[in-house]
């Protein structure tokens, strides 16, 4: 059977910034009609790897290949016109290899009189092939199925929000119907309406998608293979985000087998010498000679077999301490044991009794107690964080009463936040072991090693200053030290912010182990799910807890409970 040719091929590509090397000889091919997710931490290179694919930014070193003669259309993470350019003028940068070709079978049409007729004609079915005649219709369509319908063309860029001008960018850049589409983070700034209507999209798509993306319900549903770039690689996994995560799941047991199997090893052989060394000491160095009465002795004879198991042995203890097969790091846990008596006892944790932060947030009575899991969902701007600030004791409310009974742990979306909250560190020079170190009793070395047990970073980073850092490895510092700190009301606002999809994995499965109490602000489609028992992760059942959601809908919070869940719509466990 004939193998389709590759829509893109990269071999040995190789691209750095100054000295850093981002994209290490990478290889990788996809084939027509594939729908790829592209996955990794902030600063991964992901974005590059992209650029390169679109032909933004060339390679140092390497061959790239891209086929795709109906088109490519490209979807930055920021649009790369002024303040005073109009949406039109970013759809026609969309559609500007529809515009250029529309623009040349006018021309050709224009010299119909002097011949040429053939070349027209191929310029018209070229046209009509890429639906040349429908694609401002398609802008339209797109538009609306994105919550902007109706956008003037000639209103000015800058008057648009940050959200509303990627959407703008995203409806034309899907308007241009290109055979193969490349998208970076697609479903920021989109509601879950317009991201199910994206995902549709792309389902019907008649061509090749590579997306960038943190989203792993938009990977579970669209995605045929992934792309994890990691260190400079990029690693291929097939059958979609399911595929993917049975293959991580598969490599952690490989390599903790590997660990295992070296560590028994070792074991064997330290026990060999040990064995051996006492049989060997047993054995006198001179021994009376046959048959030569008692005066004459022999040496000891260096082929022993006790000796040259020793020998044999600890070579091979050599060559095992220099081919070590270390373990996968642990699991992600916050801590277990709770903080304080009252905690343990079921007692309030928080309560907010008539607080009122002006132009913000105004609730009437809200208590968390031990145990509790807490869901706070509205629109941006309802006052979630606000919420959460208030409850963590960082904001005071203008009026009302806010009480709190036990250690608090907050893990904030905005890093100016955290900054001014002394969870992360001002200084740009400290380093990323520093900053999880600083405050706390124990020397260097043993914040080391609880760091490294984490996962979350390698040797080789914790020497990294924070400056070097993307925000989302310095959110990583920030999640260390949440984890490994006991607290009685953990409060996660849009924990899965600037996180990779696999860490956003094991911070579920973390907080399915975790005994206090709970509550979440999360856009994350596939995290409420789980809380509300119909996700699709599975974990470790906590027990009854009962949990809760909370819907904020302008100034004012409306609560109401739920049923305690301990198991989702499948039947399992879920993270809750």
């Amino acid at each position: 059977m004939r193998t389709a040719a590759a829509q893109l091929a990269l071999t040995e590509i190789t691209k750095r910034y100054g000295d850093r090397v981002v994209l290490d000889r990478v290889s990788l091919t996809v084939r027509p009609g594939e729908r790829i997710g592209m996955v990794g931490d902030n600063g991964a290179g992901k974005s590059t790897l992209l650029k390169l694919m679109a032909r933004a930014e060339r390679p140092d070193n390497g061959e790239l290949v891209v086929a795709a003669p109906g088109g490519t259309g490209y979807l930055p993470q920021a649009l790369a016109l002024p303040p005073h350019a109009t949406v039109a003028d970013a759809i026609d940068l969309a559609l500007a290899d529809l515009r250029d070709l529309e623009t040349r079978m006018r021309a050709a049409e224009r010299s119909l009189g002097e011949g040429g007729l053939d070349a027209y004609a191929q310029l018209v079915a070229e046209f009509e092939a890429r639906g040349g005649y429908e694609a401002d219709a398609r802008v339209d369509v797109a538009l609306h199925g994105l919550g902007l319908p109706g956008l003037d063309r000639q209103r000015a860029l800058g008057t648009l929000s940050g959200g509303e001008r990627s959407r703008l960018a995203l409806a034309a850049a899907l308007a241009s119907a290109p055979e193969l589409l490349l998208l970076d983070e697609p479903t920021n700034d989109l509601d879950d309406q317009a991201v199910a209507w994206l995902e549709e999209r792309l389902r019907a798509h008649r061509g090749t998608v590579v997306a960038i993306t943190h989203d792993r319900m938009f990977l579970e549903r669209v995605t045929t293979a992934i792309l994890e770039v990691r260190d400079g690689r990029v690693r291929r996994y097939g059958d979609g985000y399911a595929g993917y995560l049975a293959a991580k799941a598969a490599e952690r047991a490989a390599q903790l087998r590997a660990h295992e199997e070296w560590t028994a090893e070792r074991d064997r052989h330290a026990t060999l010498v040990a064995a051996n060394a006492g049989r060997l000491a047993g054995i006198p160095r001179k021994a009376a000679k046959a048959g030569m009465g008692t005066g004459a002795w022999r040496a000891r004879s260096r082929t022993h077999g006790a000796a040259g198991r020793i020998r044999q042995s600890r070579q091979r203890l050599r060559w095992l301490a220099d081919h070590p097969a270390p373990p996968p790091p642990e699991p992600l846990r916050f801590t277990a044991a709770l903080a304080t008596a009252e905690a343990a006892a079921g007692a309030e944790i928080a309560a907010v009794d008539h607080v009122v932060v002006e132009g913000r947030l105004r609730i009437d009575s809200l208590t968390v107690h031990a145990g509790e899991r807490l869901l706070v969902t509205g629109p941006n701007g309802a006052g979630k964080t606000t919420l959460m600030r208030v409850l963590a004791g960082e904001l005071a409310p203008d009026a009302g009463e806010v009480r709190r009974a036990g250690r608090v742990g907050f893990f904030r979306q905005d890093e100016l936040d955290a900054r001014r909250a002394g969870d992360l560190a001002e200084a740009p020079d400290q380093t990323v072991l520093g900053a999880y170190a600083r405050g706390r009793p124990g020397s260097l070395d043993e914040h080391a090693d609880a760091l490294l047990a984490l996962g979350l970073f390698r040797p080789s980073d914790l020497g990294l200053r924070l400056a070097q850092l993307s925000y989302g490895q310095r959110r990583r510092v920030e999640l260390a030290r949440l984890v490994s700190d006991p607290v009685d009301l953990l409060l996660l606002d849009e924990p899965t912010n600037h996180l990779s999809p696999m860490l956003v994995e094991q911070l579920e499965e973390a907080l399915a182990g975790y005994r206090g109490a709970l509550v979440v602000v999360t856009h994350d489609r596939r995290m409420r799910a789980a809380f509300t028992g119909s996700g699709h992760y599975s974990a470790r059942s906590t027990g009854n807890a009962s949990r809760r959601s909370m819907r904020i809908g302008g100034p004012h919070v409306m609560l109401s409970n739920i049923e305690p869940i301990t198991q989702n719509s499948r039947g399992e466990a879920g993270w809750q």
